[in-house]
């Protein structure tokens, strides 16, 4: 198939907020996939290369100077072969070796095809079309039922390989698709609410409280003495982390897939900051800080699936193997004394410093890769006015609209800086009404200083409420603080510059 049909595909789904046309766009073009071209084109459309990371950042794209093709000749293939050669170089000379071949492909790419491959390298299509949506286009292209798609891409933890069969084999090959030990499945994800009650009220029955802990999700599979480590994004990490092996390997067991969290503990037995775990993840050797850790689910044991048993049954199975590296948590049977008892049991995890707790209903069934109420996250929402500096232009939906913010703190003593200069901790572009959008692309340039190839830059007067879920150390930013999961609550004309958070209130968040 020609790429430029797939990316006209892409511009359909981007310019249509309705889910049902991005699911007719999207199953019109996969019905005309080869087979071979199935698993390449959905990596594509999910910004997900197939290869993983292929070690191509925003600089070296943007640096390139090829002139593009004027007639379209790609191909899908094309491109999965391009990726393919850029992912396995490595070693010397291998910089030079991947910017000729990304020269190569971006000269034989026309404009839009190029735009549209940029994005994909960088992980940032955003045509709105989600996994879900692409999920549902695979269901609708080959006529399965979504369910029995949903669940064999839950099993098989890669949609590719699941549109593959369900495009192009039986029915019943699809429907027979289970859990297997070794092969990583999509993790079960939650919900959000503002406090323990309202989550408890949401589940209108008995519930586990959990703590929530500021890791790094992990799956653990054992069959015999073979363990594999899983991160969220299932990746393989079995080699960076042999503290997690030994505990798994000291279990009762045969086999076993295991739900949980991994984070280091500090001399006091508290958590350590989040990218002290992560750091550990982007190492090919152990490291001075000792990772633990936390299991809260357990989806097989020695030859019996347990995904769909009740979460009860689930824990008590749990309990059973792996008590002394189980998430501590209590349960409530949503009365008014459990929902006390709950609250108090949440300010003690903050205490501690974890992030806060997880709410769980005790009949659910482990719904991999869906995002349900039936797991809720409770954690204190942290807002902070910062300021906006500069404002990228938007791509997909928002092409033509100034989108992603660079946001800064204030430092009033110019310990970063300039005394009453600004420094940068983060940029975001969640939360964005479409009437903020166009608010903002009237706005800014009308306090515009200058422009870059892919930012208008302004004067430091615009304040804006942004909630975050922390900060995190970082070497990217001056102040060496960067936001976690930040999102815009709204602009707040009522506030100048002067007014807003500094650098150094953000870094009091570090730990």
């Amino acid at each position: 198939m020609p790429l430029a049909d797939l990316v006209s595909a892409t511009e359909q789904v981007a310019a249509t907020p309705s889910r049902r046309a991005k699911v007719t766009a999207l199953a019109e073009v996969l019905r005309a996939f080869t087979p071979d071209e199935i698993a390449p084109a959905i990596g594509l459309l999910l910004a997900k290369p197939r290869q993983g990371r292929i070690g191509i950042g925003w600089r070296t794209l943007t640096s390139l100077e090829v002139s593009h093709a004027t007639e379209q000749s790609l191909t899908v293939a094309d491109v999965d072969a391009a990726l393919s050669r850029l992912a396995a170089t490595e070693g010397t000379g291998s910089t030079a070796t991947r910017r000729a071949e990304l020269a190569a492909l971006a000269s034989r790419a026309t404009a839009p095809e190029w735009d549209f491959l940029s994005r994909v390298i960088l992980g940032e299509l955003r045509t709105g079309a989600l996994q879900g949506v692409v999920t549902d286009a695979v269901a609708a292209a080959s006529d399965r039922p979504l369910a029995d798609v949903r669940r064999a891409a839950m099993l098989t933890g890669d949609l590719g390989e699941t549109a593959v069969i369900a495009l192009t084999g039986l029915a019943v090959e699809l429907e027979s698709i289970g859990l297997i030990v070794g092969r990583a499945v999509m993790p079960m994800l939650a919900s959000t609410a503002a406090a323990v009650a309202e989550a408890i009220d949401m589940l209108g029955g008995e519930a586990s409280v959990e703590y929530k802990l500021d890791g790094a999700r992990v799956q653990v599979h054992r069959r015999g003495d073979e363990v594999r480590v899983f991160t969220r994004n299932l990746a393989d990490i079995t080699h960076r982390v042999p503290e997690i092996v030994a505990a798994t390997l000291s279990l009762p067991v045969e086999a076993v897939i295991l739900d949980g969290e991994t984070l280091s503990l500090d001399e006091d037995g508290g958590p350590r900051p989040f990218q002290d775990t992560m750091a550990r993840f982007g190492s090919e050797t152990a490291q001075s800080v000792a990772l633990r850790p936390w299991f809260f689910d357990i989806l097989h044991l020695d030859g019996r699936d347990l995904i769909d048993e009740p979460l009860s049954e689930r824990l008590a199975v749990l309990d059973r193997v792996a008590r002394a590296w189980r998430v501590p948590g209590i349960h409530t049977a949503g009365q008014a004394a459990d929902g006390a008892t709950a609250e108090a049991f949440a300010a003690e995890a903050l205490a501690i410093g974890h992030e806060g707790v997880m709410v769980k209903a005790l009949d659910s069934v482990y719904a991999a890769g869906r995002r349900g109420k039936d797991w809720i996250k409770v954690k204190p929402v942290l807002t902070y006015d910062l300021v906006v500096v500069a404002v990228e232009w938007g791509s997909g939906r928002r092409t033509g609209q100034l989108s992603n913010l660079h946001l800064a703190a204030r430092d009033p003593e110019g310990e970063f800086g300039e005394p009453g200069g600004f420094v940068m901790v983060g940029k975001t572009f969640k939360g964005l009404t479409d009437e903020t959008l166009r608010w903002q692309t009237e706005h800014f340039p009308t306090i515009e200083t200058h422009r870059s190839d892919y930012a208008v830059h302004v004067r430091p007067v615009t304040v804006v409420e942004i909630a975050i879920d922390g900060v995190q150390r970082s070497t990217r930013y001056a102040g060496g603080a960067a936001l976690r999961f930040a999102r815009v609550r709204g602009y707040r004309p009522d506030k100048r510059a002067g007014e807003a958070d500094t650098i150094q209130a953000l870094r009091a968040l570090l730990r």
